[in-house]
């Protein structure tokens, strides 16, 4: 015998193992009204676990990276379990900023108990008001006059008295004090009157000259005592000033008295508080009315001085309306901070100095700092979009810089980087104690973790959250617990159990298998959502099936005018695709387009051409840079399963070309390797492939058919087309075996082949496939390692032989003829 061949007769999959339903039957509710709300997450077990970790782990470093894909809930499931945290968590100190009177550049901060920040800087501005009123008063009150007057009268005396002594010693000497243009001066006296020069000249020489000595030595002392007068008005005025300080003191002593008593336990405050009083009573000039031109800071004018006794609060835990009492307040207040940051910027996050415009020139002081939102939870939880995180210049670096400090140091970006070197405020760094919580896609955590090196020391934990999970009973009644609470919450319809079925299998076919459900909850929450539009618009009490199925429905028509276009040119002919008849070397295969949320099949023709070559399997894609790496590599197996198969022992003297007919952009993927190789097949054997299937499904090296994506598109897109052209009942698609469990088709896919009008074939192998394709069979080889007559296996074998006795002629013939010549 020739071989034997195994028998094998291809089988059609049952409507049954077409779509897995989900039995209403198995609810014991008859709506979800009926439902309690779910106080548990649905298939995110593994993410749930890490970020309970991840709060519970004091430790530096530990915060956590949440990584999944848009939809599965990532950002109201990390709110849900923070906020829980959160609310058993002590209440943190407030933090503010006041002036510091040494380094007014450089703000103090100071932490307060919470929910009293408010109250001390109310306090602090109560206390400037009655400075602004006590001060004035004081310097009118009839003790200060009496006792300023004492020292002005003190003042006089001292100058009146030293005139008065220098008066009687000159006149005495017959010489007198006389007032010049040019000042004070001496002159000489008679009788009591001043000589003129023509009476002084008259007098004697001898005379003269003990006059003339006499007045310059008076003149020496009261030149002397002249001088003196500036240093006994300074002794006065430092007499005057020392008054004014004891005055004010006294006033400033009894204000502050109660602040410090109320805040005794906070040395930083109590320090801070006789800074104030002592800057008080060095300023006390800016307590007191003026006439003058504005002084001060940013506002200019008195109150631009009053600024340095204000206090900025930038974190108040005890958020109050006008009118009520903080210290309530704070018994009553709760919890630590959990704050969402949507708009991450450097200044958002670290916090800003902001300017003002003053006289032409942009100032700032500790006034015009504003807080991040780092300070807003500090003590607490921090939630930020990584990706928002990442379009921000310099927000990632200063986020880094903060936890790696665990301090929050507000600065300018341009400062940072050392890109500007303007004086501003330097203020005092606040320490972090906050747990940070980034939300991003899976591509996104995997790139920081390979390229930033700081990233894995300050983001411990990964919250990986799952896109599926195991359909069950009980994550069936899960999917109508969270319906129900969703129905609820937004005052939506309830969802018969009917409805709740159908929503089931619409989360298995997002999850591309009948065993699993979808976890991304936005999709199930819109088709919850727009259901109950439907619903509403019937004037329906209830969401029901049909609901739900129209909802389906309607988004997809919303999604598919590419779909409905491409399907429209196969139908005119523009884009070839054979669904009756044979044809040698050429086969229909599957691919999927994925245009955001929405994908569709779509068939194309697959062609194969064989001649003599060096074993080489040419993918014309790859040639012209359209095809990917992957598909690069399906084709290449196509080679060793020829080669393995067919030519162990010999040569294999083949160059085959393949090509997507009519493809106008880029293929990836493997999932058409086995297509190809059924093409190859076709056009070594000679062989022709029935036109009214098509096929799906990668190879490996042993011909085994594997798993691929979107196997339920891939039919849809090819029943779509046998559809419009009509039904034959020989039409069908092969599918690997391995993908049946995935299988969640449309109804009228499977009540097509339930009435026999269109058939899914799985395969395990390419001999399975080729022979459904062919109706030949495949042939095994004997123990001789020869294959049945008449089998598809046998004609390949016998062309590659074919192939390899020509090129072996060709090897021979070729240099006798060259020497032929060469003798003539």
């Amino acid at each position: 015998m020739s071989g034997r061949q195994k028998a094998w007769k291809p089988q059609a999959l049952k409507p049954s193992q077409l779509y897995t339903v989900c039995d209403s039957q198995q609810f014991d509710f008859k709506t979800t009204a009926e439902l309690e709300d779910i106080d548990s997450v649905v298939g995110q077990k593994r993410a749930v676990e890490a970020i309970e970790f991840a709060i519970g782990m004091r430790r530096k470093g530990y915060n956590l990276f949440a990584l999944g894909p848009t939809g599965t809930g990532k950002f109201s499931l990390l709110k849900r379990f923070v906020e829980k945290a959160a609310a058993d968590d002590p209440v943190p100190d407030d933090w503010c900023y006041v002036n510091n009177f040494d380094e007014p550049h450089k703000p103090r901060a100071l932490a307060l108990p919470s929910g009293t920040a408010r109250g001390f800087a109310q306090d602090m501005d109560t206390l400037v008001a009655d400075l602004q009123q006590a001060i004035p008063a004081v310097f009118e009150s009839e003790d200060y006059q009496t006792r300023k007057e004492k020292l002005s009268e003190a003042f006089k005396e001292r100058q009146e008295k030293a005139f008065s002594d220098l008066q009687k010693r000159a006149n005495a000497e017959d010489i007198t004090i006389v007032r010049t243009p040019m000042g004070l001066g001496l002159a000489p006296m008679e009788k009591g009157e001043v000589l003129s020069p023509e009476e002084f000249s008259k007098l004697s020489e001898k005379e003269q000259k003990k006059r003339k000595k006499r007045i310059e030595e008076f003149q020496h002392e009261l030149e002397s005592m002249l001088r003196d007068i500036p240093r006994w008005e300074k002794e006065h005025r430092e007499k005057l000033r020392e008054l004014n300080q004891d005055v004010v003191r006294r006033v400033v002593d009894h204000q502050i008295d109660e602040l410090e008593e109320r805040h005794a336990d906070l040395p930083e405050v109590l320090n801070y508080l006789e800074q104030v009083q002592d800057s008080v009573i060095e300023n006390l000039g800016d307590f007191i009315p003026s006439e003058g031109p504005p002084q001060g800071g940013p506002e200019g004018g008195a109150e631009g001085a009053f600024r340095a006794y204000r206090v900025n609060v930038i974190v108040d835990n005890c958020p109050m309306d006008e009118d009520e009492d903080c210290e309530e307040d704070r018994r009553a207040a709760k919890g630590a901070p959990v704050i969402y940051e949507d708009h991450p910027t450097m200044a958002n996050l670290l916090g800003r100095a902001e300017h003002l415009s003053h006289y032409g020139s942009l100032v700032t002081d500790f006034n015009l700092i504003k807080p991040g939102a780092l300070h807003r939870a500090n003590g607490g939880y921090l939630i930020i979009d990584a990706r928002n995180l990442f379009m921000q210049p310099f927000a990632w670096d200063a986020l880094k810089r903060a936890l790696r400090a665990q301090a929050i140091r507000i600065e300018n970006p341009g400062e940072s980087y050392g890109l500007v070197s303007t004086i501003t405020l330097e203020p005092e760094p606040i320490p972090l104690s906050a747990k940070i919580f980034l939300a991003g896609d899976p591509m996104l955590y995997y790139m920081l973790s390979r390229y930033d090196p700081e990233f894995k020391e300050l983001f411990k934990v990964a919250a990986d959250f799952d896109n599926r999970m195991d359909r069950t009973d009980d994550s069936a009644l899960q999917y109508a617990t969270l319906i129900g609470t969703l129905a609820r919450k937004e005052d939506l319809r309830p969802l018969d159990k009917k409805a709740v079925a159908r929503v089931v299998e619409h989360g298995a076919r997002l999850a591309d298998d009948s065993e699993k459900l979808s976890t991304h909850m936005g999709s199930i929450v819109d088709l919850v959502r727009e259901a109950d539009y439907l619903a509403g618009k019937q004037n329906r009490k209830t969401v029901q099936a049909e609901d739900v199925q129209a909802a389906i429905d309607a988004n997809v028509y919303r999604s598919d005018r590419i779909r409905e276009r491409i399907h429209e040119e196969i139908q005119r002919g523009t884009l070839v695709i054979d669904t009756e008849g044979v044809k040698v070397g050429e086969v229909n295969g599957l691919a999927v387009y994925q245009l955001d949320h929405f994908a569709f099949g779509r068939p194309s023709r697959i062609s194969c051409r064989v001649r003599i070559g060096k074993g080489e399997v040419v993918d014309i894609e790859r040639q012209v840079d359209l095809g990917g790496p992957l598909h690069t590599k399906g084709v290449l197996i196509l080679t060793s399963y020829l080669a393995t198969k067919f030519a162990l022992n010999k040569p294999l003297s083949l160059s085959a070309t393949l090509v997507f007919e009519q493809s106008y952009s880029g293929v990836e993927g493997d999932s058409a390797s086995s297509t190809e190789l059924y093409a190859l097949l076709s056009a070594l054997s000679d062989f022709p492939i029935k036109q009214n299937l098509a096929v799906t499904g990668s190879v490996d090296q042993n011909g085994r058919v594997q798993a691929i994506g979107g196997v339920n598109e891939k039919i849809e897109g090819f029943f779509d087309v046998c559809r419009t052209r009509g039904l034959t009942g020989d039409q069908g698609v092969l599918i690997p075996e391995a993908n049946v469990k995935h299988l969640m088709l449309r109804s009228d896919v499977v009540e097509a082949c339930r009435q026999g009008k269109f058939h899914i074939y799985p395969v395990e192998t390419i001999d399975q496939g080729i022979e459904i394709l062919t109706g030949v069979p495949a042939g095994e080889p004997d123990e001789n390692g020869q294959f049945p007559i008449a089998s598809v296996n046998r004609a390949v074998g016998a062309r590659l032989d074919a192939f390899t006795r020509k090129a072996h002629e060709f090897a021979t013939v070729a240099p006798r003829r060259g020497r032929k010549r060469r003798d003539d």
